[in-house]
């Protein structure tokens, strides 16, 4: 198939918003810390897009999307981006290339959650590489680059398990290895800035339509369709979770931009597969979902800081799970278990799980490994400092 270039302008646009979200995440999270740690959050976003884009192009690209190798990995050839070129079926495989990208990147920067005002930025250079490396390239791979779990039919249109259930569960186990921040569940640690949380939060929401339509890799019904319930699904996200927290305190607006998260993390695995009454459900279910996971979080006092797993790693396993039970054909080609296919409901338990546990344990692996090798957090002067100062010598106060 010769190289549609309105389908190429399409996706190049979609990936510019992806990339837009990592550093509208940096945004959404550095609103939530202290002030002393605001510069640390958004340099984490910055230094995950960066340190991704260099990583995708020598062998990240190559290992999540080159041959498949077992059904486990993909082989070297694409190494340095041989054989990536302006040639492809419908997009150019650059194209395709940086796309998947934007995808790895941000997948990274949202883990950052788990080490918010604690972690060296050297720790944190290391950790990533390898994460990258051997958790995210390889569930890449096994979704959408050939591997086992798309060769047995697990299904997820645009990032379900490949980024909120691997970075959510990731950075639940990167918590538990670095510890708790000093004073948490001592004393409150509100956030510095809700209004910085807020325009990362439209960012999120508005980059979330590349995210999704994108993936679609083409200007169709099924990219139309996914921008529609990733709407729709936002907003159910965003009453949902707001309406509980109401019942228990305040309608606060972070609760708002909680739900909003929660709504588009549900809808990603489904998006190209359900349509518009099935996106209120997803959207409306996710809310309530992840607003009890945090709930259930702060009962456990775990400080897996600024909510990656209640939000991104549970809205993505509901919406995976969802994936199963409300598929249709008549948008994607798939039916669910409504639908009279319980099949595909066992195949998302399936590959949602194991890759949730290959996350949660491999990242657990990893990142004990780094503890010894070069030790994760900050010294407790320095995290008491913050890590503005102690970490970047800058504070962003007269």
């Amino acid at each position: 198939m010769p190289i549609n270039y309105v389908d190429t302008g399409f996706v190049l646009i979609c990936t510019a918003l992806v990339i837009f979200m990592t550093f509208g995440v940096g945004l959404f999270y550095a609103g939530l810390v202290h002030r002393k740690n605001i510069i640390s959050m958004l340099t984490l976003s910055f230094i995950s897009f960066a340190l991704v884009s260099l990583q995708w192009i020598f062998f990240g690209y190559s290992l999540a999307f080159g041959p498949d190798f077992g059904g486990l990995i993909g082989g070297l050839d694409h190494i340095g981006l041989a054989g990536v070129t302006m040639e492809g079926d419908n997009i150019p495989k650059l194209v395709f290339m940086i796309f998947q990208m934007a995808f790895a990147a941000i997948t990274l920067a949202i883990v950052t959650s788990a080490v918010a005002e604690r972690i060296k930025l050297s720790s944190f250079l290391l950790l990533g590489l390898i994460w990258t490396t051997l958790i995210y390239d390889p569930v890449a791979h096994w979704i959408w680059g050939g591997g086992w779990a798309q060769q047995i039919g697990v299904l997820d249109f645009a990032g379900g398990i490949g980024v909120h259930i691997c970075a959510g569960f990731s950075a639940l186990a990167l918590a538990f290895v670095i510890g708790k921040r000093k004073g948490f569940g001592e004393y409150s640690l509100q956030p510095c800035n809700i209004p910085m949380t807020l325009i990362g939060g439209a960012i999120l929401w508005f980059g979330w339509f590349g995210f999704n339509a994108g993936s679609a890799l083409g200007v169709n019904s099924i990219a139309v369709n996914a921008f529609i319930v990733t709407n729709i699904a936002a907003a159910a996200g965003t009453f949902a979770y707001m309406f509980v927290s109401w019942y228990k305190g305040k309608p606060s607006s972070l609760s708002m931009i909680s739900g909003t998260i929660a709504g588009l993390g549900a809808i990603t695995p489904a998006a190209g597969f359900v349509g518009p009454m099935e996106a209120v459900v997803i959207g409306a279910i996710s809310g309530v979902l992840c607003y009890f996971a945090l709930v259930f979080r702060l009962e456990q006092q775990w400080d897996e800081s600024l909510d990656a797993w209640a939000i991104h790693g549970t809205g993505g396993l509901w919406g995976t799970i969802a994936l199963g039970i409300f598929a249709t054909a008549t948008v994607g080609g798939v039916n669910g278990l409504i639908a009279g296919n319980g099949h595909q409901l066992i195949l998302q338990l399936g590959g949602a799980f194991i890759i949730l546990a290959y996350s949660f344990i491999g990242t657990w692996i990893l990142a004990l490994i780094v503890d010894k090798l070069i030790g994760l957090r900050v010294t407790e002067e320095e995290e008491y400092v913050g890590l503005d100062i102690s970490q970047h010598g800058e504070t962003h106060r007269n």
